[in-house]
């Protein structure tokens, strides 16, 4: 195997490894820590009405002056709970009752990052309306939701955070960018296709490159994803 090829697979397989892949970069997991079935059945109060749905719950302990951004044992507020239980009335009663919107969790994410990185595109919808943020830094990583949904290949959820601001090249503490992990971390086939299309027209910085200096393009050429190599070029990357 050649050096750089071999150095790309190391590279891999450390973030894989980080993500709770599997080495083989196939059924991807969420970085995030849902609540654990332990964990809800100990849930009281509005971390109980979070993950059940509960609207009228929610409303009467917010009435009753509860904490609304209190913590569970992994720094998991209300809100990151019902965005990983997609209940999104309660999503709705928590921010309207005055939660915070950009709360971070004991791992750096926040409800946006989680809603990403689970694909779920109503539940994203829902908190950028209510003025949640595409724009923070989130993660060990120092990445952002668009970075996350970029390697997963969720193109939907990436059009819904360029649409909403998100920054185009923010580079993590890896030194890759949302179009870069489109690559590296892909699989080249039609979702990470467009995914990274979607950058693309949104005028992402495509000469940005890793710390070996490889750029998309090259990461693409190197992974022999032809049709990935045919849109950088097109797109006049180098």
């Amino acid at each position: 195997m050649k050096p750089s090829i071999l150095r790309l697979s190391l590279q891999r397989m450390v973030v894989a490894t980080a993500f709770g892949w599997g080495a083989a970069g196939c059924g991807l997991a969420a970085a995030q820590v849902a609540p654990s079935a332990a964990e809800v059945a100990q849930y009281k109060d509005l971390h109980a009405a979070a993950h059940q749905g509960d609207v009228a719950g929610i409303e009467k302990l917010a009435l009753a002056k509860a904490d609304l951004n209190a913590r569970d044992g992994n720094g998991r507020a209300p809100l990151h709970v019902a965005t990983f239980a997609k209940q999104r009335g309660a999503i709705r009663a928590l921010v309207t009752a005055g939660a915070g919107v950009h709360l971070l969790d004991k791992d750096m994410y926040d409800a946006v990052t989680i809603a990403s990185v689970a694909d779920d595109e109503e539940t994203l919808r829902l908190l950028l309306s209510l003025g949640a943020s595409a724009k923070q830094v989130t993660s060990r990583y120092d990445g952002t939701a668009l970075i996350a949904a970029a390697h997963l290949g969720h193109d939907g959820v990436v059009r819904q955070l360029i649409a909403a601001g998100a920054p185009l090249d923010h580079v993590n503490n890896l030194h890759w960018t949302a179009a870069i992990e489109s690559v590296v971390l892909g699989d080249g086939g039609p979702r990470h296709q467009r995914t990274l299309q979607a950058l693309i027209d949104a005028r992402a910085n495509l000469q940005l490159s890793d710390r070996q200096g490889h750029t998309p393009l090259h990461l693409a050429r190197s992974r022999g994803y032809a049709d990935m190599v045919k849109m950088l070029e097109k797109a006049g990357a180098k």
